[in-house]
């Protein structure tokens, strides 16, 4: 395995976390991390596109072969 994929998956993970929270644990989130969600908020749009950006790079990646 490549540190390419490493990266990637560790992205991906990191992405479908991200949405996780943002849809269903925002009370949650707001309540264990206030002094964290003060500066990075979940919102929605914006994990919705980190997970189209990091799902991109990863088609990019695979094209290329480096998946």
């Amino acid at each position: 395995m490549t540190i390419v994929a490493v990266i990637f998956y560790l992205l991906c993970i990191d992405s479908i976390a991200a949405n996780l929270v943002a849809m269903f644990g925002q009370k949650w989130y707001l309540k264990h991390f206030r002094l964290v969600s003060r500066v990075f908020p979940p919102a929605k749009g914006w994990a919705l596109y980190y997970l189209l950006l990091v799902l991109f790079i990863g088609w990019l990646a695979l094209q290329a072969g480096f998946l």
